[in-house]
């Protein structure tokens, strides 16, 4: 990382903020706080928490020195046009045979074929790290700044197989980095790729010893992910049949027993998707120690079943008729909660599992479901029916690259849509939101 930072452009200011009030301008160059130079946001939310401000701007060319006094909790209310000053993300220099960029399709926006690796991003958004690029200045600002939690991709605890699992030689033990993490107060939320035949079974079994024996110094949470391939994938891997995800279910179950005993919470999350393709339940909230992972798939079905447990009891007296396109791994749980819908409210719900041709029938999830395969789905359908589409597969996360709201991966808009299928397209991520967007 750059010693010295060159500023962030403001892209945004919040009305009512402190930014406002100084006569920030969409445009100007944040340079320096307290003669500190920035790189990214997050020394600008580190260098700005301090009472008294002195920050340098840049605006048309010419430099200006601002200052102020900051109340306690008080943001400047300032968005950059990019969450990191100097270069748009650190690349990432593994080689995993699953990599996603990889096998990626034809056609979807520049930024998804970007291989990303930045533990800035892991503690900004939640993006999944491995560490196996970080320098010593990096470590030398995880000491100062205290960027916690970071999310990091261990998937082997073992040294030679993890360097094979990410194709990388040269790939760090990650047993003493996690050690680092924990001297340096960092807490990390760790997940597992499984592939089949690679780091499950035995492996598995080593690597959550590992992981477990470093409870809370730093790792609070181990998600295990079943691999996610396309029908564009040239590798080797393949993805878990029903019989092997439950094989895996059942290894783990004894590791999370034992957790809850040992440690008093869980520790170790299976995502949904095992779950779904094995056919079992859903654990109980209780089992998921307040979601930690719940942007990895860990959790989100459970939270989707207890939310409509509790908004059942209190239906919106009139509900327009819907249609409700998802993926297909999750379409039999929402034709469950939609025909109990259906017989409380008479709204005449449908759901429509989209299969995914984009990426291939492999790829099951509603998050990477393209615009052409929804239209695909539901051209021919009635006019006037509202159509609910997943918010996941819709762009609009800061830090998700050139792409607006409002576009699939494939750069279909959500207006495209719409016209398209002559309907009202509305998108939810909550059954909350559903209900609210179709209540009339």
């Amino acid at each position: 990382m750059a010693g010295k930072g060159p500023g962030g452009v403001i892209a945004a200011v919040e009305p009512g903020g402190l930014g406002e009030a100084l006569g920030f301008r969409p445009g100007d160059r944040l340079v320096a706080i307290n003669d500190q130079p920035l790189r990214d946001i997050i020394d600008v939310q580190f260098y700005a928490a301090e009472e008294e401000l002195r920050l340098r701007v840049e605006r048309d060319g010419r430099p200006l020195l601002l200052e102020t006094e900051r109340a306690y909790g008080q943001e400047l209310g300032l968005t950059f046009t990019n969450p990191t000053f100097d270069v748009d993300i650190r690349r990432c220099t593994n080689n995993c045979d699953f990599c996603f960029v990889k096998q990626n399709a034809p056609g979807t926006r520049r930024s998804l074929y970007v291989k990303d690796d930045d533990y800035r991003y892991s503690f900004l958004f939640g993006n999944f790290v491995t560490l196996t690029n970080l320098t010593e200045e990096d470590w030398a600002r995880l000491e100062e700044q205290r960027l916690s939690p970071l999310y990091v991709s261990v998937h082997a605890t073992d040294p030679e197989l993890r360097r094979r699992f990410l194709g990388c030689p040269t790939a760090p033990d990650i047993m003493p980095q996690l050690r680092r993490l924990a001297d340096l107060g960092i807490e990390v939320q760790a997940q597992v790729v499984l592939v089949p035949g690679l780091n499950d079974g035995r492996h598995l079994a080593q690597t959550l010893a590992g992981l477990t024996a470093l409870y809370q110094q730093p790792v609070a949470s181990v998600g295990i992910v079943p691999i996610g391939l396309t029908r564009y994938h040239r590798g080797r891997c393949r993805t878990y049949a029903r019989s092997e995800s439950q094989a895996v279910l059942d290894q783990v179950e004894d590791w999370r027993r034992q957790s809850r005993q040992a440690l008093g919470c869980t520790f170790v999350y299976p995502s949904d998707e095992w779950y779904l393709v094995a056919g079992q339940p859903l654990p109980p909230a209780g089992e998921y120690d307040g979601f930690p992972q719940l942007e990895n798939g860990v959790g989100l079905v459970r939270a989707l079943l207890d939310e409509w447990a509790e908004l059942r009891k209190d239906l919106p007296a009139k509900l327009k008729p819907a249609t409700l396109a998802c993926g297909t791994l999750i379409a039999p749980v929402l034709a469950h909660i939609v025909g109990e819908l259906n017989d409380l409210s008479a709204a005449g719900w449908q759901v429509v599992p989209v299969v995914n041709r984009f990426f291939g029938p492999v790829t099951t999830v509603s998050g990477l479901l393209a615009g052409q395969d929804v239209l695909a789905a539901l051209r021919g359908r009635p006019r006037g029916e509202v159509v609910l589409l997943p918010r996941a597969m819709f762009t609009g996360r800061y830090g998700a690259g050139s792409a607006p709201p409002g576009m699939t991966l494939d750069g279909v808009l959500r207006g495209d849509i719409a016209r398209q299928l002559g309907r009202p397209v509305e998108m939810a991520g909550t059954m909350a939101e559903a209900l609210a967007a179709l209540s009339r």
